[in-house]
């Protein structure tokens, strides 16, 4: 498998930054993605700088993409005004390190927000977005990933993600994750290929701006909004609409947050990946 792809999966930073470029690399990715600090905490890290210079460099010399997944407790919608700077403040060294790495954006949860008027959710993280693209000068680019409904009703659809992008003040520091998962199990997506979402007015308007895809089959049905990730090829996603996702987003790095394959190794799901898109080649 080459590594000029951009398929990939989430890698171990064991040993460090380094390290994961070099684990991703010898399976044969061409993107990966790794935890740039402990993902339970919304502690600061104060990280090797050195270490972080070497993996740009690595990934320069092999042409691999990375991006980085903020800490799970990081909540943009959050009612109270600690944890929203507490994870603006998170993210910030996150963007730091993952900017350090060379990676080209950080992956962050929609907001979640469960109190009252469901609109002042909405205002708090465009809120939150801003305070933290005031305080951040880099080219690594924040990527707001929608949900599959498990935490509410909130960030499911594209039509959200347009939106708070289009409303916050500096949009061009913001993108998109799409989750493969999430879209099935919020129900946006049955898992066919060419979904009406993907020729909506939304669905065009945030193409540009999808700059990294999680591949993940779901455990359960569309709908159901339950976040469980499949391996690929098991579950209720199918494979030709994951076949069709990748050919919808050329180039854009697109990684596996699944279980690994009986070797330990993602492998078999990456070759099954690169299989399906030659069958629509």
């Amino acid at each position: 498998m080459a590594a000029g792809n951009r398929r990939g999966a989430h890698v171990s930073t064991r040993g460090g930054y380094l390290a994961a470029a070099q684990r991703a690399y010898a399976l044969g990715c061409g993107s990966f993605q790794y935890f740039p600090k402990n993902p339970r905490s919304l502690g600061v890290k104060s990280f090797d700088r050195s270490d972080a210079a070497r993996c740009l460099e690595f990934c320069r010399e092999k042409g691999i993409a990375s991006i980085a997944h903020s800490p799970y407790p990081c909540n943009l919608a959050s009612p109270s005004a600690e944890v929203r700077e507490r994870t603006a403040l998170s993210l910030l060294n996150d963007l730091d390190i993952a900017e350090s790495c060379g990676s080209l954006g950080v992956v962050v949860h929609f907001g979640v927000y469960k109190e009252g008027d469901p609109l002042e959710g909405y205002r708090l993280m465009i809120a939150t977005l801003d305070s933290i693209t005031e305080r951040w000068q880099g080219s690594c680019r924040l990527l707001i990933e929608n949900q599959a409904g498990n935490h509410g009703f909130m960030g499911m659809t594209l039509e959200e993600l347009v939106q708070i992008r289009s409303l916050c003040r500096e949009p061009d520091k913001l993108g998109f994750c799409l989750d493969s998962c999430h879209l099935f199990a919020s129900g946006v997506w049955d898992g066919s290929p060419s979904p009406a979402w993907a020729s909506s007015p939304a669905g065009q308007a945030a193409k540009d701006h999808v700059l990294a895809l999680h591949v993940n089959g779901s455990v359960y049905a569309s709908g159901s909004r339950r976040d469980r990730h499949a391996r690929l090829g098991e579950g209720e996603l199918g494979m030709a609409g994951i076949a069709w996702l990748l050919e919808h987003f050329p180039g854009v790095p697109a990684v596996l947050e699944t279980a690994s394959d009986a070797d330990g190794t993602h492998l078999q799901q990456l070759r099954r990946m690169l299989e399906e898109e030659e069958k629509l080649g």
